[in-house]
């Protein structure tokens, strides 16, 4: 009897130990092949963050792999010996599902690195500015992503009512400006609480998300839309989140006041004053800016620029076809624009550096297709110097200056933060370094 337990126990172990065995084999197989991941994204300049990004506590991590299976944009996190680490950690787009997930709060979300900081404005917990009563929400704070930025615009209001409000009627409650996805989730809370506000927009409902291209896939996730409530969105279309904002608003009664642009905020005794580029001034007890980190698009300041051919987004590009076309930058927005217009036109990418860095994995599959099969042309190591109404000229580093036949020019050169806007309003900007955003409590 004692012989037979001992033979079951030294099976047992050995059993054990098998699996043992074959588990730490497998772990340390996976850890192989996600090291390889990161030699490759750093050989590519996908390894440095350049955004929101996840932080992962060493110590507090349990390797459970939650935050990796939860991420949409995939490979940008892995398990390399049992432990959460970056790999493509320049397409974090801060989603923030790691952060949510982590079933040991093991994850933070920080803006900027060490090496590279990010401009932010000040703004507490409230989401209100150094500037008693202007506050600030969605990207232009550094939290990006729709349902980031519904939350924000919603949580913003919320704060904005909890601080109190003195009725009058000769000045607004709240004047929000941008009616992207955090502007329109702060229209939305504003009219629940009944608040006499006002929406402005420099361009129309949507935002960034109305420059995207029609079939732009949007990524998001389960959202709360004030007085509508939960939203399932995962893989939806431009136009389609575009219909249910403007289903919701026009249920409610809410008009947004849009091409309408603000060029200064200032105070005035217990209120501000806002002034627009069409003349108007409005009174406003409170302001809540939403107008992202993208509002102004960066220009190249060459001759011929202001020409009615060049623009800093692509709207339809289905109904352009047959025309010489000049895309400029080497970005997702760029390219993804330049393989949308490729199949119906002559497309040519003029891009400053001499290869493609920091692009999802998908458009970099796409463009390198597209290049090799003859559907589109690329300019390495180009700029654009000077547009002419049916021309435009080119400098590059291995023919020299080219003139082109050219039709249309789309310029994506990334966006300006309106740093001199905000300042003027009297709102400080500091440049961060590896700044929290978004950390659990203890």
């Amino acid at each position: 009897m004692f012989l037979e337990q001992v033979v079951i126990y030294a099976f047992v172990l050995l059993f054990c130990g098998i699996i043992v065995f074959i588990y730490l084999r497998k772990l340390k197989k996976d850890s192989r092949v996600v090291e390889a991941k990161i030699e490759k994204a750093k050989q590519e300049g996908l390894h440095e963050p350049v955004s929101l990004h996840p932080v992962i506590d060493l110590d507090t991590c349990i390797k459970s792999g939650a935050c990796v299976a939860v991420c949409p944009e995939k490979d940008i996190l892995g398990i390399v010996n049992g432990r959460a680490t970056l790999i493509n950690a320049s397409h974090c787009v801060g989603h923030g599902a790691c952060f949510h997930n982590c079933p040991v709060e093991a994850i933070s979300l920080v803006i900027g690195t060490e090496k590279r900081g990010v401009d932010l404005p000040h703004v507490n917990q409230a989401f209100e500015t150094n500037m008693p009563g202007i506050y600030i929400a969605g990207e232009l704070g550094g939290m990006g992503l729709i349902k980031n930025s519904v939350e924000q615009g919603q949580a913003a209001v919320e704060n904005i009512v909890r601080a109190g409000i003195n009725k009058n009627h000769s000045t607004y409650d709240l004047i929000i400006v941008g009616a992207g996805p955090a502007g329109i989730s702060a229209s939305l809370t504003a009219k629940k609480h009944g608040l006499n506000f006002l929406t402005l927009d420099q361009d129309t409902l949507g935002g960034t998300v109305f420059s995207f291209p029609r079939s732009k896939i949007v990524m998001t996730s389960p959202m709360n839309l004030p007085l509508h409530g939960k939203v399932k969105l995962f893989d939806t279309t431009k136009t389609e989140l575009l219909e249910l904002w403007q289903t919701v608003l026009a249920q409610n009664n809410i008009n947004i006041t849009e091409n309408t642009k603000v060029e200064s905020i200032h105070p005035e005794g217990s209120h501000f004053i806002v002034e627009t580029n069409k003349g108007d001034v409005f009174k406003t007890q409170k302001v809540l800016l939403a107008i992202g980190r993208r509002g102004t698009p960066r220009k190249l300041g060459i001759p011929g620029e202001t020409l009615e051919k060049v623009a800093y987004r692509l709207l339809e590009p289905e109904n352009i076809s047959n025309k010489k076309i000049i895309v400029v930058g080497g970005g997702d927005s760029a390219i993804e624009a330049a393989l949308s217009l490729a199949q119906q036109n002559n497309v040519v990418i003029s891009y400053r550096s001499e290869a493609f860095g920091r692009l999802k994995p998908k458009n970099r599959e796409k463009v390198n297709e597209a290049i090799s099969k003859g559907v589109l042309a690329v300019k390495y190591k180009s700029s654009l110097v000077k547009l002419e109404p049916e021309k435009a000229i080119m400098t590059t580093e291995e023919e020299g200056q080219l003139v082109l036949d050219n039709d249309l020019v789309y310029i994506f050169a990334g966006g300006e933060l309106p740093t001199e806007f905000l300042q003027k309003a009297g709102v400080e900007i500091t440049k961060r370094f590896g700044y929290t955003m978004k950390k659990h409590r203890k």
